[in-house]
């Protein structure tokens, strides 16, 4: 941690900002007035808090709560029964993926949605197991990987009789290894991991590749196709602003899913769902990849949400995000804190940690102050910036309440 020192960016008292705010208040307007993105903000349900959770859990869209009013009384309320068909809801999980698709780099008919990150999870790597064979007795996953990832990973390898192996993005990949999870980006530190090299590297070694995109998808380019990614998996309410618990999504490369055995057959992944046979036999395409009946309120909730996507390129997205966040850390930068992400574009998703002294006091007074983000253990502040909807004055208004905070 540096030494404590009087905050550039702090306006205490009844003084005016000094030269340095003043710059940094002048490069905020400009940067918004030249920001491509900023109608976006006007499409949320934004109040004059700075939010920057959204990594978390992204804004509500303005348009949703009329479109669940629809749902809720005249597809449930009217039709009931017959949406299944009529209103679509039958077909959601893959309508949904294919929007979803475009914007992690993905063709059409491979990305399905439906239930939550951590079943896609294990549905994923167990995949990748039986697919490399068994010779193959090692499971890899990123040492620092979200808990929930590890704990999953750690299941399914006693399942299928392999060894779990922490790894770190990077090193190297011996001739035992089934399959490889890992993090698009790190949850805590924001440190992105490059997903083409650690793809084609697992692949030179004859693994299978299960990335974890939930803190990519939406924020910035992913190339899954591109890129020959095996299978990828990744929840909807933070930077795709679904809503919490919206469900998550799979992806499955078209080579692998003619052979894709998911470890959880539902009816709903079955060729002929209503013949009701006792023999499985599993549907081509995404839908292998449903299990049970979807939640279709929560579905179309997201469905609803990923119009604001539309028109909206990824690549504006992620260059809005790199200007900003170093903005941020522009602001912050004599502040009494540690920079925890990576200064590197190359290595950076669409967050700012921050370490300090008292981190779990300072967010909650951040946040009493009007700036949300949060506080991850032991002394790390996370600040996400979803570009369309925060711009370069809401940063520089976190950095000036921060520095109060910490001065």
């Amino acid at each position: 941690m540096s030494e404590p020192t009087t905050p550039e960016i702090t306006v205490t008292g009844t003084a005016g900002p000094g030269p340095a705010v003043s710059a940094l208040a002048a490069k905020a307007a400009e940067l918004d007035a030249a920001d491509e993105l900023a109608a976006c903000r006007d499409l949320f349900a934004i109040d004059d808090t700075v939010y920057l959770d959204g990594n978390s859990l992204g804004a509500l869209p303005r348009h949703v709560p009329a479109r669940m009013q629809e749902v809720i009384t005249r597809e449930w309320g009217a039709l009931r029964i017959r949406s299944w068909e009529e209103s679509g809801w039958w077909t959601a999980p893959e309508r949904v993926g294919d929007r979803i698709a475009p914007l992690v780099g993905a063709a059409p008919g491979t990305v399905v949605v439906g239930d939550s990150t951590s079943v896609n999870v294990f549905k994923a790597l167990v995949a990748a197991v039986r697919t490399a064979g068994p010779d193959r007795d090692e499971v890899l996953v990123d040492a620092t990987t979200f808990p929930t990832d590890g704990y999953i990973a750690d299941s399914a390898a006693r399942m299928t009789g392999r060894r779990l192996v922490p790894y770190t993005p990077g090193d190297p990949i011996g001739p035992r290894a089934a399959a490889v999870l890992i993090n698009h980006v790190d949850y805590r530190t924001g440190r992105l991991h490059d997903l083409p090299a650690l793809t084609a590297q697992a692949h030179m070694a004859g693994a299978m590749t299960v990335w974890d995109l939930c803190h990519s998808a939406g924020a910035l380019p992913v190339g899954l196709a591109e890129h020959g990614v095996d299978f990828a998996v990744g929840c909807t309410y933070k930077y795709l602003n679904g809503g919490p618990g919206s469900p998550a999504f799979l992806y499955v490369r078209p080579g692998l899913q003619p052979s894709f055995d998911s470890p959880l057959p539902g009816w709903n992944s079955h060729a002929d769902p209503f013949g009701m046979t006792p023999e499985y036999t599993p549907a081509t395409g995404a839908p292998r990849g449903r299990i049970g009946t979807p939640d279709i309120l929560s579905m179309l909730a997201l469905e609803s949400a990923l119009d604001v996507w539309d028109g909206v390129s990824i690549k504006a997205v992620r260059a809005k995000s790199l200007v900003l966040t170093d903005f941020f850390l522009e602001c912050v930068r004599h502040l009494p804190v540690e920079q925890v992400t990576p200064q590197s574009h190359a290595e950076r998703g669409s967050q700012v940690s921050l370490r300090c002294e008292n981190a779990g006091a300072v967010m909650k007074e951040l946040i009493s102050r009007g700036v949300v983000g949060d506080f991850r253990q032991p002394d790390v502040l996370r600040f996400g910036f979803t570009p369309l909807y925060v711009g370069f004055g809401d940063a520089l208004r976190a950095a000036r309440v921060l520095g109060e905070v910490l001065g």
